[in-house]
């Protein structure tokens, strides 16, 4: 239970940490870096880059939670042992 408990406090604050940073921000900081890249605003390289920006940060979201999915459901349990099918046994 106790475990069950730091769990949950680690996740809300996770939570709360992860929200701090807002749409407009995170817009604003794309924006700086296609910038710095040298697209100029309005051009269809500069819409790009933002595009590109925001599938990047979701891959890493993707990674970052298949990365963790052992330790969120912990590991593959297999349930029973070797078999005898069809003439031969499997494991």
């Amino acid at each position: 239970m106790r475990i069950a408990a730091s769990l949950l406090s680690f996740l809300t604050i996770t939570l709360v940490l992860s929200s701090c940073q807002t749409a407009e921000e995170i817009r604003a900081a794309d924006e700086a870096r296609c910038s710095g890249y040298g697209f100029r605003r309005g051009s269809e390289n500069f819409a790009n880059c933002l595009m590109n920006q925001d599938l990047s940060r979701r891959a890493d979201q993707r990674a970052f939670m298949e990365s963790n999915d052992d330790f969120f459901w912990g590991p593959t349990i297999v349930v029973g042992g070797p078999v005898y099918h069809r003439g031969y046994w499997r494991r």
